[in-house]
């Protein structure tokens, strides 16, 4: 690597690290590091939104997905209006009305605290996941550029990110993604234009290399056929509906977002700003993987056949391989910005919940045998800075398990369509009128056995119908609300 291109990445990362850091004396009490004092700009938030989507799975995951197969990833996308509408009619409002900054307070005051306890759980196991899998990606592009030891990496990015996490609570982490969002979309357009004009023949060279491939039409958005074996555009269609939707109405990460914004107008702003953006720059990615493809497949580049072996390493090489000097560390900076977005929402969030979620039930009882009778900020400022580093502790812990896998967007959807458990059922049975306690609970027994059938079928061929691990969050979601609705149903008419 040119010392140019070690220096540019370098200020970049140090300088998010710093900025957030600059936050610490705005982070001095619970509620200005769980929601940053409810005083943000809407586009802020807005801009936050989309880079905790556009993580470096989107970045370095969906170029592998479309130079390795097709588009049909891109119809996971085309789901995002609807939930992002919903969000701003229903879920925000509903959320700055509640007046906890937690998403699932509201489950316990409807079922009691199993359900909040049990949704907590299912969102910290999807949290810890996804940040694994970010963590390795962010790790690959510095293995590819100067031959770091990937497990060095994933340790170093780690550490990195919980300090200014830590440190500077939700305000630090909205306003760096802000300024990550920006230079993440930049670093992609730039790399495309270099791409497309590096073609001979310009740009229509890769439709016409993408639609006669050997392997399929490479623009292609799947299947529209009836299998809910393969990912078809219709699986990937409901998968990304109920996916976003549980985004949108349930995550901790977004929930908190609604409540950092200064206004309800604001808040719903932000809403519909972060999940339209992510449309095109989701599709700016893809188009980058098939003009990767015909880059390779006319000729123009060449791809050693250790890195074709594995799409998720093929754009890093390009950008390390191809680009000009400066550019390189610009655009590994960029992915980076991508990641690390992503990362400390992921750190912060958690923390929040397992501050709101489990510290707070047992504080009075703490406090008592203590013997404390004093604010409550100091213990909780401490429990939010444990947590964010024990929790950034086992993403790496994760990521280095991720070093062994093919695709990382097919094994981070499937993992978030496992683990995120159907608690998407749950909540629509919260918002429904007279749903018992022992119907819900029964509804969402039978959801994660569901699930769990669903997710061990295949691998340990089981007897019976074999489904897409992308349907774990759609048929576990279904039967946890069909189940909790009839069972109530039944009970009113005996």
């Amino acid at each position: 690597m040119h010392i140019i291109d070690f220096i540019v990445f370098l200020l970049f990362t140090i300088g998010i690290v710093v900025f957030g850091c600059t936050f610490f004396r705005r982070g001095s009490s619970a509620d200005e590091f769980t929601s940053a004092g409810k005083s943000l700009p809407g586009w802020v938030v807005g801009m936050s939104i989309f880079a905790t989507y556009v993580s470096s799975i989107s970045y370095i995951g969906y170029p592998g997905k479309a130079y390795a197969s097709n588009w049909n990833a891109f119809v996971f996308s085309l789901s995002i209006p609807i939930a992002s509408w919903i969000a701003a009619r229903y879920f925000v409002p509903f959320y700055r009305k509640s007046g906890s900054v937690s998403a699932y307070s509201f489950l316990e005051e409807k079922f009691g605290p199993w359900a909040r306890l049990y949704a907590s759980a299912c969102y910290l196991f999807t949290q810890i996941a996804r940040m694994g899998s970010i963590l390795y990606l962010l790790a690959v592009p510095m293995y590819i550029l100067m031959g770091w030891n990937l497990h060095v990496v994933i340790i170093a990015t780690t550490v990195a990110i919980v300090i200014y996490s830590m440190l500077g609570g939700l305000r630090a982490v909205i306003w760096a993604d802000a300024i990550q969002g920006f230079i993440l979309i930049g670093g992609a357009l730039l790399c495309l234009l270099i791409l497309i004009f590096s073609l001979p023949e310009g740009p229509m060279q890769i439709i016409d290399i993408a639609t006669h491939s050997p392997e399929g039409n490479k623009l292609s958005l799947g299947s529209f056929g009836a299998s809910l074996t393969e990912s078809t555009f219709w699986v990937c269609l409901i998968y990304g509906i109920f996916t976003n939707l549980q985004n949108y109405g349930i995550d901790q990460n977004y929930v908190q977002r609604y409540h950092a914004a200064k206004s309800d107008s604001d808040a719903r702003f932000s809403a519909l700003f972060g999940g339209y953006l992510f449309i095109p720059v989701s599709a700016l990615f893809f188009i980058i993987g098939t003009s990767l493809y015909a880059f390779y497949e006319s000729g123009t580049g060449y791809l050693p056949d250790d890195i074709a072996a594995k799409p998720d390493y093929v754009f890093p090489y390009f950008i390390v391989d191809s680009l000009p000097l400066g550019l390189r560390g610009l655009l590994i900076a960029s992915i980076f910005a991508a990641g690390m977005s992503t990362v400390s929402t992921s750190v912060t969030s958690a923390a929040t919940i397992i501050l709101t979620d489990y510290f707070r039930p047992l504080l009075p009882h703490w406090r008592r045998r203590k013997g404390n009778t004093s604010t409550a900020s100091g213990p909780e400022l401490v429990v939010l800075r444990i947590a964010s580093v024990v929790v950034g502790v086992l993403g790496a812990l994760v990521a280095l398990a991720m070093l062994q896998v093919e695709s990382i967007i097919d094994a981070w959807w499937t993992l978030s369509s496992i683990f995120s458990g159907g608690m998407l059922g749950l909540f629509f049975l919260a918002c429904t009128r007279h749903i018992g306690r022992r119907a819900a609970f029964i509804g969402c027994l039978s959801g994660i056995l569901v699930i769990g059938w669903i997710s061990l079928a295949g691998p340990l061929n089981l007897p019976g119908p074999h489904l897409h691990p992308y349907l774990s969050i759609v048929l576990g979601t279904c039967v946890i609300f069909i189940v909790g609705f009839v069972i109530t149903l039944l009970c009113s008419k005996s």
